[in-house]
C-alpha cells in the first residue's frame, strides 16, 4: 500500500491532528486537505473547498486513493455514498449511517432496539404535555437535546426550569420536535471505535473539558482540552463498554447492505458502579480528543484508516505507544460567543517529537498566520506520565501572542 494519495475533508484541529499522523504514515505519499488551514498547508495541499460536491470532483481530480471525513456535516449530506458511486473509498459512514449524530432521536431508537445502556427521554412537539414531562424528570438538572446537526450547541443542561421550557419552546418551533432526557450521574469519557463490516478496534479512551473556565465553570464550550488515557475508564468499564454497546453496535451496524466505515464517537457516563451509558454518539473523531488520541497510535495511521474504509480492519495489527497525551486549546476572546477574526499570532513554537501546536482557527493572510475561528489552537504533548505530558503543553502555550486570548490552566485535573 505504499505511496496512496488521501483527502482529508475539513478545516479543523482535528482535521490537522489528522494530516500530522498521515504525515508519519509510511503508507502515504500524497496529503491533501479541503479546506484546511495554516497548519494542514506546511504538510498537505490544501483546497478551497467545502460544498460536497465540489469535494466529489476534488477527489476525482486528484484521482486520491482514498478520503477521510473530518466533520459530521458533509456525511449526513451523503460524501460517503456519492464516493461510493465512483469507486472511491471513504473512511466515514453513509447518510443513512450518519443520522446516529444527525439525529438525537434516530440515535435512541436504534440504542432501544439494540438494549444499549442510556438515559430515559421523551420526545415533545406541539401539543406535547411539557410540564409533565419536566415533572417525570424533576429533581435532576433537566437534559435538553436538539434533534438535528447543531455545531455541538444543540444540548442544554439546567437546573432551572424556566430555562428548559423555553429551550424545549424554542426547538419545536425551529425543528419541530426536541428530546428531554432523564440526567445521567457519573463521570463522562469518550471512546473512539474504528470500525468497518469486517470488525473493530478501540482506540485509547480520553475525558475532554467543555466549560470555559478552570473547575468546569462558565459556558459551554466545543471543548478547551482533553487527555489521554482517561483513568476513570478501568478495566472493568472498559470490558462492560465493550460487551454492552461497542459489540451490539458493531453488530447492527455491519449487518446493514453497505457497513459502517468509520470511527463511532461513544460518549459516555460512567455511574458509581462502573456502568457505562451512552450519552450520544457522533460519527467521527472529537475535537479536541482527536488531537490526543491519534499521537498514541504507534502503527500506521494511514493503513488503519484505509483498512476501515476498505472493510479489511480484521486483517489491521493496530499498535499503541504507552504513553499519555493532553492538549489544551487557545481561544479567542470572548469565546464561545461571537469572536474577532483575523488577529495576529505570533511566537508558536516549532514542533519537537513530544510536543507541537495543533492548528484549528488559523489561516495565512499575507504571509502572517491569523485567527479565523473561536478554537484557534491547541497545544498537545506526549510524555511517560499525564503529569509530564500536561507540563509540555503547558509550556508550548505560555509561548504563544494572541490579543485577548485566554485557555484553561486545569485540563486533566480530575486525574491529576
Amino acid at each position: 500500500m505504499a505511496g496512496m494519495s488521501v483527502l482529508v475533508v475539513g478545516g479543523g484541529g482535528r482535521e490537522h491532528a489528522l494530516c500530522l499522523g498521515l504525515a508519519r504514515s509510511e503508507s502515504i505519499s500524497d496529503i491533501h486537505c479541503a479546506p484546511g488551514n495554516a497548519g494542514t498547508a506546511e504538510i498537505a495541499t490544501n483546497h478551497p473547498f467545502t460544498e460536497v460536491a465540489d469535494l466529489i470532483h476534488l477527489a476525482f481530480q486528484l484521482d486520491v486513493d482514498f478520503v477521510v471525513a473530518g466533520p459530521e456535516g458533509p456525511l449526513c449530506e451523503g460524501l460517503a455514498d456519492q464516493l461510493a458511486n465512483m469507486d472511491i473509498p471513504c473512511f466515514g459512514p453513509v447518510a443513512a449511517l450518519a443520522r446516529l449524530e444527525g439525529s438525537k432521536l434516530h440515535a435512541k431508537q436504534i440504542m432501544a432496539e439494540n438494549n444499549i445502556p442510556t438515559a430515559a427521554f421523551h420526545v415533545l412537539s406541539n401539543g406535547s404535555d411539557i410540564n409533565a414531562a419536566l415533572d417525570d424528570f424533576e429533581g435532576n438538572p433537566w437534559v435538553v437535546k436538539r434533534d438535528v446537526l447543531a455545531g455541538g450547541k444543540g444540548v442544554v443542561v439546567t437546573e432551572s426550569r424556566e430555562e428548559a421550557k423555553q429551550f424545549i419552546l424554542e426547538s419545536i418551533a425551529s425543528d419541530g420536535q426536541v428530546l428531554l432526557e432523564n440526567f445521567l450521574p457519573g463521570e463522562e469519557a469518550s471512546m473512539l471505535v474504528v470500525m468497518d463490516g469486517s470488525g473493530f478496534v478501540c482506540l485509547p479512551a480520553s475525558q475532554d473539558h467543555k466549560r470555559e473556565f478552570e473547575g468546569d465553570k462558565g459556558r459551554n464550550t466545543g471543548g478547551m482540552g482533553a487527555y489521554a488515557p482517561a483513568p476513570v475508564y478501568t478495566d472493568d468499564v472498559r470490558q462492560k463498554t465493550i460487551e454492552r454497546i461497542v459489540k451490539p453496535m458493531h453488530k447492527a451496524l455491519a449487518s446493514r447492505r453497505v457497513p459502517y466505515r468509520g470511527v463511532l464517537y461513544i460518549g459516555l457516563m460512567i455511574d458509581e458502579n462502573n456502568n457505562p451509558n451512552v450519552v450520544e454518539f457522533n460519527v467521527r473523531f472529537g475535537d479536541p480528543e482527536c488531537q490526543i488520541t491519534i499521537p498514541l497510535i504507534a502503527s500506521d495511521l494511514g493503513e488503519l484508516l484505509n483498512a476501515a474504509a476498505c472493510d479489511k480492519l480484521s486483517t489491521h495489527d493496530l499498535m499503541f505507544h504507552d504513553k499519555h497525551a493532553l492538549t489544551v486549546v487557545l481561544a479567542a476572546e470572548n469565546y464561545p460567543g461571537s469572536v474577532e477574526k483575523g488577529r495576529l499570532i505570533e511566537n508558536i513554537p516549532e514542533p519537537s517529537f513530544e510536543s507541537w501546536v495543533n492548528h484549528a482557527g488559523t489561516k495565512i493572510d499575507n504571509s502572517k498566520i491569523v485567527s479565523s475561528g473561536g478554537r484557534v489552537l491547541s497545544c498537545t504533548a506526549i510524555g511517560d506520565s499525564l503529569e509530564e505530558a500536561a507540563s509540555k503543553a503547558y509550556d508550548l502555550i505560555a509561548q504563544i501572542k494572541l490579543v485577548g486570548s485566554h485557555y484553561r490552566r486545569d485540563i486533566g485535573h480530575k486525574a491529576l
